[in-house]
């Protein structure tokens, strides 16, 4: 596995981050542990979670994948560059979500606790707040990084306008700022490229985009299916808003034609759908490593052939064809 750094910083990280939110519901702790020693055994040295995992997200249950994360990388942290997150609310108060600097304190200081570390290497705002104004993000990160609780700091989901509103405030403040940013990205989703991606070339910033497989989607498991009939057990079944969401964006004819002209590409290229899924993801310049999720350590078998070889050219301008999009709806 090919290491990278995290945008302009010194961090080198591996070429694909591991996600763990399927850890403590889609896959129980015995499974995540082989999971994880599974992406080890690769190579993949970087993994990234969040408080409010498992999705869908509940005040319940939030902060379980990090005590299986901690868990499992107890003994072993030196092996791994470790992210997580903070935004959705850890309980029923108004003060117990966002990205204000009370709680973004609190969830580091619980976050450090289940997690079993000393620091956190990159910890990231899950989404943007409204309520909150960036300087106040920047400034309460400035100080976790002055005090050794972080590293890096980074976004997850803003927009492009918050991206570059975050980049001009940093440099206003003489802050660091956000050294990454984590979007939704993949062949059916490929809104980034119009102004996310230039930003953070321009600025520096490194890019780690979830969902390249489409919340599997794109691994062809659902092909033959038709929009009108309810999905199946998975991602797309789960229950609350994380079912919902996964249906809107992609549980649609729209998105069932446009994935069949990529299934119908793979099938002539002889390569299987979820291995050209990633290799698109990979080629793209702006990409540092790709989120590779899975509920069970045989799926990343079917993505790891993507790091070993790149997609064709003649077959990277086929699915560019087959797949481009001039919408700058960047958030659906």
């Amino acid at each position: 596995m090919d290491t990278v750094n995290l945008g302009s910083t010194g961090l080198r990280v591996s070429r694909a981050c591991l996600g763990t939110m399927t850890f403590g519901r889609q896959a129980n702790k015995a499974e995540a542990a082989r999971i994880v020693d599974r992406a080890l055994e690769a190579g993949i040295t970087f993994i990234d979670t969040a408080d409010a995992y498992p999705i869908p997200p509940d005040i319940t249950t939030n902060g379980l994948t990090e005590e299986i994360v901690g868990k499992i990388i107890e003994g072993r942290r030196d092996q791994v560059v470790l992210a997580t997150k903070c935004h959705f609310p850890m309980g029923p108060a108004a003060h117990q979500r966002g990205n204000g600097r009370l709680h973004i304190r609190r969830s580091v200081e619980a976050s450090l606790r289940r997690l079993r570390t000393d620091w956190i290497d990159l910890f990231q705002v899950h989404q943007m707040d409204e309520h909150t104004p960036v300087e106040e993000t920047l400034d309460v990160l400035e100080n976790l990084r002055r005090e050794g609780k972080i590293l890096y700091g980074g976004s997850c989901n803003f927009s492009p306008a918050a991206t570059a509103g975050a980049a001009i405030a940093a440099a206003r403040l003489g802050v660091e700022g956000f050294a990454c940013l984590q979007p939704r990205y993949n062949l059916l989703h490929r809104h980034c490229e119009h102004a996310t991606f230039p930003i953070a070339q321009a600025e520096g910033i490194g890019v780690i985009p979830y969902n390249p497989l489409a919340g599997g989607f794109l691994t062809a498991k659902h092909r033959g299916s038709h929009p009108d009939q309810d999905p199946p057990d998975g991602r797309f079944s789960l229950p609350g808003m994380s079912g919902k969401t996964y249906r809107r964006r992609y549980w649609n004819g729209v998105v069932f034609e446009k994935a069949e002209r990529i299934f119908a590409l793979c099938d002539e290229a002889g390569l299987a759908p979820a291995r050209v899924a990633v290799g698109w993801v990979l080629a793209q310049e702006a990409v540092t490593a790709p989120i590779l999720g899975a509920s069970s350590a045989a799926q990343l078998d079917d993505v790891l052939p993507a790091f070993d070889k790149p997609l064709s050219a003649d077959l990277l301008a086929a699915l560019d064809e087959a797949t481009r999009d001039n919408t700058l709806d960047w958030a659906q």
